[in-house]
């Protein structure tokens, strides 16, 4: 069941024919669902929320708004207003949630808006979450992960559709603006007139996305590739796919290599000749899931290589030591992988 639009009607322009054709090939967002837009009151999300409203005669969606109130800019409760107003004026319902204190650091406030958000739809009854992202977003992701030394999975960057959070994993968050840039949607914004809240934080570069944002990129399309946010994108696209085969890959060498040491105390047991007969690309994937459930801070690339070394190693070699007291030594055909503690015999 889909609301009535009480905002006059726009005219249907190239951005709507695109996003319809993408929706259309990527099965994205199916007729009759229930549709939570994340909107910030930017240009973004206020451009998305017209497209969809536009396209809902087409889909029959149910659309409603959801705004968080991080409560860390002077002006956010304006911003609220402005959202809330704005909703009102266009027939959409809008919920604003508050943050019970300010979350300044970006990845607090994410953790904080995703959490909302799912709590929000869990009550609401279900649905698909969507937000705003850009082909920009995911280009500046792409390059955020890079320096920051993300593996291939970091490099996907923002794909069109995953599951919300652990916490919520039945509720689908998808991103439909993926194949526009971010001075496509402003055009599209400015041609249009429509409302937007000008966010202060947005030139802040205190913030690390900021900086990416506002002096690397400009100094990227000047000096090397004026296309360099969809070029970016793209490249995220094609790493999610061949990431998917991957992931695919090694949970087939998983399940024929990994074994638990012993029933119902954690260890691992890492069959060496299967391992020697896969590729390395697939070798270092295994090593970082088996790594990732064995410790919890993030495998990093020389712990993954001292593991990968022991496939090939003589009896008896052992990895340095490990975080958490996790040691890995090399038992006859197996590598195997335990903790101090538990007095597994090594």
């Amino acid at each position: 069941m889909g609301q009535s639009q009480s905002s006059p009607a726009i005219p249907w322009s190239d951005l709507h024919a695109r996003l319809q054709r993408e929706l259309r090939q990527r099965s994205l967002l199916p007729a009759h669902s229930c549709l939570w837009l994340a909107v910030s009151g930017g240009q973004d999300s206020v451009a998305l929320l017209r497209l969809l409203l536009d396209l809902q005669p087409h889909w029959h969606w149910t659309l409603q708004v959801v705004h968080c109130d991080h409560g860390w800019r002077p002006d956010s409760g304006q911003n609220a207003s402005f959202v809330a107003d704005l909703c009102q004026s266009w027939g959409v319902p809008c919920r604003v949630v508050q943050a019970d204190q300010p979350r300044r650091q970006e990845a607090a406030a994410r953790q904080w808006r995703y959490g909302v958000l799912g709590e929000v739809v869990t009550a609401g009854g279900g649905g698909v979450i969507i937000t705003g992202h850009t082909a920009s977003d995911r280009a500046e992701t792409l390059l955020y992960n890079l320096i920051r030394g993300s593996g291939s999975d970091g490099l996907q960057a923002l794909g069109w559709r995953r599951p919300l959070s652990p916490n919520h994993p039945q509720i689908q968050l998808v991103r439909p603006l993926l194949a526009f840039t971010r001075d496509q949607i402003a055009d599209f914004c400015q041609r249009l007139a429509l409302p937007v809240w000008p966010d202060s934080t947005n030139q802040d570069l205190g913030y690390a996305r900021n900086r990416l944002r506002l002096t690397v990129f400009p100094e990227l399309r000047r000096s090397f590739n004026p296309q360099v946010d969809r070029t970016l994108a793209q490249t995220a696209e094609l790493l999610g796919a061949e990431i998917t085969l991957l992931e695919e890959l090694t949970t087939d060498l998983y399940q024929r290599t990994v074994m638990a040491t012993t029933p119902g105390q954690p260890g691992w047991q890492l069959h060496r000749p299967t391992l020697r007969t896969a590729p390395l690309a697939l070798q270092r994937r295994l090593i970082r899931r088996v790594l990732g459930e064995a410790i919890a801070a993030p495998p990093n690339f020389d712990r993954i290589e001292t593991l990968v070394s022991l496939i090939q190693a003589p009896q008896g070699s052992r990895s340095p030591s490990l975080p958490q007291g996790l040691q890995a030594v090399v038992a006859g055909d197996w590598l195997v992988l335990s903790f101090e503690s538990t007095g597994e015999g090594i």
